[in-house]
C-alpha cells in the first residue's frame, strides 16, 4: 500500500489493536474501552495516493460468511424522519415512502452475546467493503489486526440530496436527531425483525456506547461527527470520509439559529471543536485532493479540502484520538480510498474494544 505518516515511516507499525490476551483480560475484569483507554497507536496524519491497490482484507478470501438480511421502514411511522417536514421540497428532491435497512450478523458472532454495532449511512453505502472486512479480520491470526464481531446495519437516507431534501436534514443537520432516530428506532426494528429473530433469537446489542460506531462518506460523513457530536453517550467511534462538514444545513432549518453554517461551525466559525469541552470520541477523517469545492474561495463555506483539513486541525488541538487521511489524484468518495484504506480505518476506529 502506498502511505506516507508524518511522523513514522510504516504504516503497519501504526495500526494496532489490542492483542487478544490483554483484550481477554478487559473482558473478564469487566472493563471497557473508556476504562482501559484505548492509547494513541496509529493516530496522526497520513496521505495516501497516488497509486492505490485493493487491501485483500476488503475482498473475499473464503472466509465463513455470516448472516444477510434486509427489511424496510415506512417514512410515515416515524416518531422523528416522517418525510413531511416544513423545510422539504418535495417536488423536487423527491421523499422516500419507505427506505430500506440492510443487517450483516458476522459468523463470528454469538447469538445472545450483547454485540457491538456499525451504523452505515447512505445504506448499502460500504457494507460490501465492511462484510469482507467482518468475515477476514475477525478470525485473524494478527493480533494487530483484528476487528471485533460487531453487527453492521446500513440505513438508507429518506431520499434525495442537499438543501430541502430529506436526506439533507437527516445528515446536514446539526442536532441530535439522527442519533435518536437510529437508536429509538432502527436499532429496535433491527431488534424486532422476524427474519432476524427467526436465526438470532437472542440478539442483544451493546449499550455502552464505546461499542458503537458510526461510518458515513460525504454528508453521511458530517452526520456520523454529528451522530457522537450531540450524543456521545450512544455513539462514540467516527469514520468519515470526505465529509461534508460545509454550510449545506437548510436555511430555513430550526437549528440555522444556533448553527447558522451548519457543519462549517465545526472547524471555522463557531470553532465548536475548538471552543467546546473534550468529547469521549475517537474520530476518523477523510478528505481528497480534488474533493468538491477545492477551488472555491472561502466565503463559500462550501469547500470540502478546506473544511476536512481544518477538521483534523481542530481535532489534534484539541487532543482527540484521530486519524486524517489526505488521498491524492482522487475525488469525492472516491471508491479507490476506501478500496485501500477502509480496513486499517475499521481496526484503528475500533482500538481499544474486546476482540474475543
Amino acid at each position: 500500500m502506498h502511505f506516507s505518516n508524518h511522523h513514522r515511516p510504516r504504516w503497519t507499525r501504526i495500526v494496532a489493536t489490542l492483542t487478544a490476551g490483554f483484550a481477554c483480560f478487559l473482558a473478564s475484569a469487566g472493563l471497557s474501552a473508556a476504562d482501559a483507554g484505548a492509547g494513541s497507536e496509529g493516530d496522526g496524519e497520513f496521505t495516501v495516493g497516488p497509486a492505490y491497490t485493493v487491501d485483500p482484507a476488503l475482498t473475499d478470501l473464503g472466509n465463513p460468511k455470516g448472516r444477510a438480511f434486509e427489511f424496510t421502514m415506512q417514512l410515515a411511522d416515524s416518531k422523528i424522519f416522517r418525510g413531511d417536514d416544513t423545510t422539504l421540497d418535495p417536488v423536487r428532491r423527491p421523499v422516500r415512502k419507505e427506505r430500506r435497512i440492510f443487517v450483516y450478523v458476522p459468523a463470528a458472532y454469538r447469538d445472545g452475546t450483547q454485540a457491538p454495532l456499525l451504523i452505515i449511512h447512505d445504506g448499502p453505502g460500504q457494507l460490501a467493503l465492511v462484510r469482507n472486512a467482518l468475515d477476514n479480520l475477525t478470525i485473524s491470526k494478527d493480533p494487530k489486526r483484528r476487528l471485533p464481531a460487531f453487527i453492521a446495519i446500513a440505513v438508507e437516507n429518506g431520499g434525495s440530496d442537499s438543501k430541502s431534501s430529506e436526506r439533507g436534514l437527516e445528515y446536514d443537520t446539526l442536532s441530535d436527531r439522527l442519533a435518536r432516530f437510529i437508536h429509538d428506532e432502527v436499532l429496535p426494528a433491527v431488534l424486532h425483525d422476524p427474519a432476524i429473530r427467526a436465526v438470532y433469537p437472542r440478539l442483544a446489542f451493546t449499550g455502552d456506547p464505546w461499542g458503537r460506531a458510526v461510518l458515513g462518506c460525504s454528508s453521511g460523513g458530517a452526520a456520523a461527527l454529528s451522530m457522537g457530536w450531540f450524543r456521545p453517550d450512544l455513539f462514540r467511534r467516527i469514520l468519515a470520509y470526505s465529509g461534508t462538514f460545509v454550510d449545506q444545513q437548510d436555511d430555513d432549518a430550526a437549528e440555522e439559529a444556533k448553527y447558522p453554517l451548519g457543519a462549517w461551525e465545526y472547524h471555522s466559525g463557531m470553532k465548536l471543536i475548538e471552543t467546546s469541552e473534550k468529547k469521549p470520541l475517537r474520530i476518523f477523517t477523510h478528505v481528497s485532493d480534488r474533493d468538491n469545492g477545492a477551488k472555491d474561495p472561502e466565503g463559500t463555506y462550501h469547500n470540502w479540502v478546506m473544511a476536512g483539513q481544518r477538521t483534523a486541525a481542530a481535532l489534534k488541538a484539541k487532543g482527540y484520538p484521530y486519524r486524517f487521511v489526505f488521498s491524492l489524484d482522487s475525488g469525492h468518495c472516491d471508491g479507490r480510498v476506501f478500496q485501500q484504506t477502509l480496513a486499517d480505518a475499521l481496526v484503528w476506529v475500533w482500538q481499544g474494544w474486546p476482540v474475543e
